[in-house]
């Protein structure tokens, strides 16, 4: 079925404005062939024009771009998913001494390795960011042991861009420049802020639901240590063109046999709603609509969210970029029926309670539950579930603490209101146990212990 470029404007318009989104961008490939759309604005406040050739952030699919690199250096013979980081990176420590000696490449890849995810520390601009952030995660611990359950680690990441620096001798961004971005010709990608103010760049927007959101006091909030894990600027358009050469099975950046390794199942995920993915390769996130499979990842950064689905059995890629809003709505609306139309695919909805809540017994949920840089307590009051939410650590400042009401879904499923600039209504609290019995719960697909 050929690509309806009017029709497919016009529901990228709709819902777009529907959903309070400024300014959002759609590359598709389909039939061979790149489609690009844009819609809305950059900037609500100097009402620029969102076009196709305009840059927005990407947030974590930097993560994909970094394990291309990684498994760069695997095709080179430098390392393997066995390999000890301890053992390719000189320094290297972690809180815990068991974890500082045995954690591996293939644990950061598909986030098993449970380092604190979120151990966020501003190291500077300079091109020793990393090197400085991997000797300051000396401090940082654990949110579960690892290889037991899958716990999303923006840390792991970074510590993957330092092995990168150590093993090329570039700089991260100077290494994906070099090694990933001008091979395939992706002239629309950058890593750093001063490189994206050569183009039309979108602005980031804050507000609460159910209302235009307003430009945000600052553009970002992330430091450049945390490049390899959250930092890729990009037009959709570049970041089809980089899910194209993994379809098409790695040329000519990687090999076949790396290409599907990134996509290879490795650990199943218990949260199957914060990305949408029921299981993780690595670097891929892993999706399987009704028998169909496919790949990609989502990101956000302060206000902006990205989307990048791939079907491979149809040869179809389509990237979502979005500068604030409801835009989780807006990508469920627009790729349930795209992906359903270009490729066959049944993708379900985004995560809700029933109008009914279940009746559960919340005694074993509640509680105090941490991770490095959350606080999460779930309480009973007046025979309703409620959480706290609070930020800590080096997370403390990017925003005050959330009270709210939350609806049982399962014994184990709460749902929590999407309050505040997130990109959707429902987020899912998942609990569960880990093999030495502690309980935890998911949040963002993140573990948080119980502590109390």
């Amino acid at each position: 079925m050929g690509f309806d470029h009017a029709y497919w404007q016009d529901r990228l318009d709709t819902l777009r404005a529907r959903h309070h989104v400024p300014g959002a961008t759609l590359a598709v490939l389909a039939g061979g062939e790149l489609h690009e759309l844009a819609s809305g604005v950059l900037h609500r406040g100097t009402g620029v024009a969102a076009t196709a050739d305009s840059v927005f952030q990407a947030g974590s699919i930097a993560k994909v771009y970094t394990a291309t690199l990684v498994l760069q250096l695997a095709d080179a013979g430098l390392l393997d998913l066995d390999t000890r980081v301890a053992d390719v990176l000189p320094g290297f420590a972690v809180a815990d001494p068991d974890v500082t000696r045995g954690v591996t490449i293939g644990q950061l890849l598909t986030h098993t390795s449970g380092i604190a995810g979120d151990f966020t520390l501003d190291t500077g601009r300079g091109d020793d960011c990393l090197a400085r952030y991997v000797a300051a995660c000396a401090e940082a611990g654990q949110d579960c042991p690892p290889g037991t359950v899958i716990s999303y680690s923006s840390t792991g990441y970074a510590l993957l861009g330092r092995v990168v620096e150590v093993l090329t001798g570039r700089t991260w961004d100077a290494a994906l420049r070099e090694r990933v971005l001008e091979p395939l010709g992706l002239e629309h990608t950058m890593t750093l802020p001063e490189e994206a103010l050569r183009f039309r760049t979108a602005m980031s927007h804050l507000g609460e639901p159910g209302a235009w959101p307003e430009p945000a006091p600052v553009w970002d909030l992330l430091p450049r240590s945390a490049g390899p894990s959250g930092r890729v600027l990009a037009t959709a358009g570049d970041l089809v063109r980089f899910a194209r050469a993994h379809l098409d099975g790695g040329t000519p950046v990687l090999s076949a046999g790396s290409a599907a390794l990134m996509r290879s199942r490795a650990v199943e995920c218990l949260d199957t709603w914060s990305f949408m993915a029921g299981a993780w390769g690595h670097g891929w996130a892993l999706y399987d609509w009704d028998g169909v499979t496919g790949f990609g990842h989502d990101g956000a950064a302060l206000g902006q969210f990205s989307y990048l689905r791939v079907v491979p059995g149809s040869g179809v890629a389509a990237a979502l970029l979005t500068n604030g809003g409801r835009a989780g709505e807006l990508f469920a609306g627009l790729f349930q029926e795209l992906l359903g139309e270009l490729a066959g695919v049944r993708m379900p909805g985004l995560f809700a309670p029933d109008p009914r809540p279940a009746e559960i017994e919340m005694g074993p949920l509640t509680g105090t539950y941490e991770r490095a840089g959350v606080r999460i307590t779930i309480i009973e009051r007046d025979g309703r579930p409620r959480v706290r939410w609070q930020l800590t650590g080096g997370n403390a400042g990017f925003a005050a603490p959330i009270e709210a009401d939350l609806v049982p879904v399962s014994d184990t499923v709460l749902a929590m209101p999407g309050l505040g600039p997130v990109a959707v209504p429902w987020l899912p609290l998942v609990f569960g146990t880990l093999p030495d019995g502690t309980p935890y719960v998911y949040t963002g697909m993140r573990a948080a212990r119980k502590v109390g």
